[in-house]
């Protein structure tokens, strides 16, 4: 029904700068929040960044001041710009989506890698 696609991962230095996308496509009605999570080898997945349709954004401490989230609403597209990598950063990033086709779902992406390492 709602396919979400990740595009923007990859490898990185420390302290540089990555740009994740996702885009939403299908028979959407209208997406609600929009989110990030992330999952490091042998961790849980954790919440990175979450934003509402209206704009409203939280942030996990752990990347507060570093990464912005921001979403085009025309687009169904949800974008975490990162800034200042660091190697604990280092997970697979999923996007994850609160949408309405014929009812409430919640959909995740396939996920796409992030490695910052020198």
């Amino acid at each position: 029904q709602v396919q979400l696609v990740e595009s923007g991962g990859g490898l990185v230095q420390p302290g540089g700068s990555l740009r994740l996308s996702c885009a939403a496509s299908g028979r959407i009605f209208v997406i609600n929040a929009m989110g990030w999570y992330r999952q490091a080898p042998a961790k849980q997945r954790e919440l990175v960044a979450t934003i509402t349709r209206a704009g409203i954004t939280n942030v996990a401490d752990s990347v507060k001041g570093r990464f912005t989230i921001s979403r085009d609403n025309a687009k169904n597209t949800v974008y975490l710009q990162m800034s200042s990598l660091k190697p604990e950063d280092t997970a697979v990033y999923y996007c994850n989506a609160a949408a309405f086709t014929t009812s409430w779902g919640d959909y995740w992406g396939q996920g796409t890698r992030v490695t910052v390492s020198s």
